[in-house]
């Protein structure tokens, strides 16, 4: 495990699948994530690469050849190398392999930039295409949020806001993962999702195209609260696992396969398309303490 921090916070991270496994406010030492226990879920924020949600078969098409790759990709199974380590901030490095070929059939680095800067913790995901063709990728967080986080409280104490008026339209997940032809509106033109454990019976609400660029994970019953940014992300997801208390707040470049999808990995809703040499970058940020 890797530790980085500052006066004001500490952050832990495995570097099985680079995930962010503890996030500490010291001032009030209150932990912000999930704890992964396995009963629920046994994860606490793997990284969704090379493709994020569920193929259609599993499966995906490229250059007339099929791929099979499980949901979320691999990314968050591989151990990352540690290319550079500083109190405050640490660099993983991933790197395409025998066996990433077999189910992915381009060369890359991915780099994950964790960095600890006064009350923020930030990740900044970096892919670079070390190939001679264009490189077809998706990329996303995943972090599980502990809710509650202050004593005295509980799930149905918390909500999210968006710092923008939203009218929530979430897109619904077929049996097998698979997005939806229709939108559903699940809130008002309010930007406020209060937080329920049945709110998540039928898997991830999944929106498109936000006016917003953060959502605040807050209790009117105390001043701790976690604000999460995420600019560049044209896709966000919500999830919690069932009866679980933590909230996943997602950003992703990138979504699941659409019902009526035609499997072809270039003509994927939302997959990004990388020069050979050139590189790609996405931040998010948690901000964390009083309000």
């Amino acid at each position: 495990m890797i530790t980085i921090q500052n006066e004001i916070l500490s952050a832990t991270i495995n570097p099985k699948g680079a995930e962010l496994v503890s996030l500490i406010d010291k001032p009030t030492n209150t932990e912000y994530m999930w704890s992964a226990d396995p009963k629920y879920w046994g994860k606490s924020s793997p990284v969704l690469f090379p493709v994020i949600g569920s193929l259609k078969g599993n499966s995906f098409i490229y250059d007339n050849k099929e791929y099979a790759l499980p949901r979320h990709g691999f990314a968050r199974d591989r151990v990352f190398e540690i290319e550079k380590l500083s109190e405050s901030s640490v660099v993983f490095l991933l790197t395409d392999d025998d066996s990433s070929l077999q189910v992915f059939p381009f060369t890359f680095e991915l780099r994950l930039h964790y960095s600890a800067e006064a009350n923020q913790l930030k990740l900044k995901y970096e892919v670079k295409n070390t190939g001679n063709s264009a490189m077809f990728f998706s990329i996303g967080g995943h972090p599980a949020f502990k809710v509650p986080f202050a004593e005295g409280t509980t799930y149905n104490d918390y909500f999210l806001e968006f710092n923008k008026v939203e009218d929530l339209k979430k897109w619904p997940l077929d049996k097998d993962g698979l997005i939806e032809s229709e939108p559903e509106t699940i809130a008002g033109d309010s930007g406020i999702l209060p937080l329920t454990k049945e709110l998540f019976y039928q898997d991830a609400l999944v929106f498109k195209h936000l006016q917003s660029d953060s959502v605040t994970l807050k209790s009117a019953k105390t001043d701790n609260q976690l604000k999460f940014h995420f600019e560049g992300f044209p896709f966000l997801g919500i999830w919690a696992a069932k009866d679980a208390d933590f909230v996943c707040i997602e950003p992703w470049c990138g979504i699941a396969d659409s019902v009526a999808h035609n499997r072809n990995l270039e003509e994927k809703e939302g997959i990004n398309a990388l020069a050979p040499t050139e590189t790609f970058e996405r931040t998010w940020k948690v901000e964390i303490g009083n309000e």
